[in-house]
């Protein structure tokens, strides 16, 4: 049969037609799944994205960072102040291409390496939607010339906020501290929630210790916008909080002048409040300007200031460790006269040395000749090391270490900022703890004058001062006088008593602030060269060598032959009124003299702004 009539192979069309429709299927099925994919990925995991993106193009949240709380001293002198400033501040999620961006923008404002180090880190903990300075501290051509090419940077403003100025500059640095960008550490510690539109932080001194109080709380203001993201009207707003305002027991008169006492010295000056506890003058020299961090200091600038020789960071008042030389003293014949080891008739013939046995070493007195025969209150006065050899070898050490610990030796006052050191006062347990080592007799004698293991602050040494003036009432050294909430009156802060120094017989405190008033009054008191007749209030005080370095013990100290940085340290502590004593002071300069003449300034100081104010 011809093939024109053969018939047609209908199974063979119909599962043709059904593979097609099969496919035709398959593929409308494939479109269908990934169309309905796309919109759950668009509606339900990236929904918040999207809602934002769509809900930014009519309303926008823009957090309103809050006022930092100022700071002034116990007077109401401003030693923190808030100073407007012109940021430059670009929101991540609106550009494509941030690198590009930022290199556009450095052609018209500079922009150093560190400030887009900065930005970075802080993009990643930023919202999407917020806005992150990459310059601060932007100068009025600096403004003007970016007003002028705006319309080119669509997601990037300048803000005006407030920055921080510190007035006193080097004198008060150690104290009220300063504040400094975000890091990375405070990112990952605080609450981003309290922090949205803050871009700073306390970094050191009080400004880190009360940052809780300081920053205050943010608001928030709701704004629509157009479609260019361009400001058309305010909604509603959440007003911010400003942080409290602080009161420190600083007196900005007497630290600014005890910071220039000790003019090219290196040092630390303390003064406190006997009643209270209250620190007045907290000096650590030398210092640096807090502005300079606040400005934006390069990586280069902070290494030169941490690697300085004369170490200006350094906190020498509070984290300073030296031994406290003859300063121990009174605190060694207290402990000496209350367990009877002694008594104020007690003498003993010093010849220029004292011997634990007739063929053992000689530990020398500062005066080679010696004293002759000598008793406790001229001991003191002539500050005569050969009878404090005698009384520390009677007495023993872990007898003395009772009564340092008991003055609050070896141990942080707690004063509140960061950074204190402990000290040492040292016993037979702590060299068999730390060294594993038994104690030896010899280091007895010199424990006695405040050589060997011992290490005091500054600030130890001015509170142990405060609680020898005042018969053994003991208070916690403190910066925070006082706080003030927004609207609200000035809250004073208690004062924290500490467990008291008690003698068996109160008259030993006479007996030792008789013989530390004798070391300024008498001819030949350590400190007799700074005795001022006229000075309206008397003073007890005692001098203190604190030896860098050891010497061989037939040879004598010259400090005209001997390294700057390896002469001694001088010491002097004091209180006035000796006999009702209100101000404490304790002074070290390092590798120098004159510290006794640096104390009655500031005592003098102290009371002439007294009568100024009655």
């Amino acid at each position: 049969m011809p093939e024109l009539f053969k018939l047609k192979d209908h199974f063979k069309e119909t599962q043709l037609y059904l593979n097609r429709g099969v496919a035709a299927i398959v593929f409308c099925a494939v479109l269908l799944i990934v169309l309905v994919a796309r919109v759950f990925y668009l509606q339900v995991l990236d929904h918040d994205t999207y809602v934002t993106l769509a809900r930014n193009n009519q309303v926008r949240m823009i957090p309103i960072p809050p006022t930092r709380g100022l700071i002034y001293d116990r007077n109401g002198v401003l030693l923190a102040d808030n100073m407007p400033n012109f940021s430059l501040e670009i929101t991540p999620n609106m550009v494509k291409d941030l690198n590009s961006l930022i290199l556009e923008l450095k052609e018209i404002i500079t922009i150093k390496d560190t400030d887009i180090k900065s930005f970075y880190k802080q993009k990643q903990y930023r919202g999407k939607f917020e806005s992150i300075p990459i310059r601060n501290k932007l100068s009025e051509e600096e403004v003007a010339a970016f007003s002028l090419n705006q319309y080119r940077f669509p997601a990037v403003e300048i803000n005006a906020n407030l920055t921080r100025n510190y007035p006193f500059n080097e004198a008060l640095a150690h104290v009220v501290g300063y504040t400094g960008m975000l890091s990375d550490q405070d990112l990952s510690q605080i609450d981003m929630a309290e922090y949205r539109g803050t871009h700073t932080i306390g970094k050191y001194g009080i400004e880190k210790s009360y940052e809780n109080l300081l920053h205050g709380v943010p608001g928030y203001q709701h704004v629509e916008t157009d479609a260019r993201g361009r400001l058309l009207r305010d909604l509603d707003q959440t007003d911010a909080i400003k942080g409290y305002n602080l009161y420190l027991t600083i007196d900005s008169k007497l630290q600014s002048m005890a910071y220039e006492l000790l003019k090219d010295h290196q040092g630390a000056a303390v003064a406190v409040e006997v009643e209270s506890g209250d620190v007045l003058a907290l000096v650590s020299k030398p210092s640096f300007d807090p502005n300079h961090f606040i400005k934006g200091i390069t990586q280069e600038e902070y290494d030169n200031l941490l690697n300085a020789t004369d170490r200006p960071l350094y906190h020498r008042a509070i984290r300073g460790q030296y031994p406290p030389g003859s300063t121990v003293k009174p605190l060694v014949a207290l402990q000496a006269l209350d367990l009877n080891i002694i008594s104020n008739k007690t003498t003993y013939n010093d010849p220029g040395y004292y011997q634990i046995h007739s063929e053992g070493r000689l530990f020398r007195d500062w005066l080679p000749e010696g004293h002759g025969l000598i008793g406790l209150e001229h001991a003191i006065a002539e500050s005569c090391t050969t009878f404090f050899y005698f009384v520390a070898d009677k007495l023993g050490i872990d007898p003395m270490h009772n009564i340092f610990a008991k003055f609050g030796l070896g141990e942080k006052t707690n004063i509140d900022i960061e950074g204190e050191s402990e000290g040492i006062a040292p016993s037979q347990a702590w060299k068999k703890r730390t060294k594993g080592q038994n104690w030896f007799q010899g280091e007895t004698l010199i424990t006695g004058i405040g050589q060997g293991y011992t290490l005091v602050t500054p600030i130890q040494m001015a509170a142990a001062t405060a609680t020898l003036g005042s018969h053994g009432k003991r208070m916690q050294p403190r910066l925070l006088k006082a706080t003030q909430a927004v609207g609200k009156e000035i809250q004073p802060q208690t004062p924290i008593a500490l467990p008291s120094v008690e003698l068996k017989n109160p008259e030993h405190w006479h007996s030792v602030t008789k013989a530390m008033q004798k070391v300024i009054t008498h001819p030949r008191g350590t400190a007799h060269w700074i005795h001022n007749r006229r000075t309206k209030h008397s003073i007890a005080g005692k001098t203190g060598t604190a030896q860098v370095y050891g010497i061989k013990q037939d040879e004598k100290y010259d400090a005209s032959k001997v390294k700057s940085n390896l002469r001694d340290h001088a010491w002097f502590i004091a209180f006035a009124p000796a006999e009702d004593p209100k101000i404490a002071v304790a002074v070290i300069l390092e590798h120098s003299k004159g510290s006794p003449m640096v104390a009655r300034k500031i005592i003098e100081a102290y009371f002439a702004g007294q009568e100024n104010e009655s």
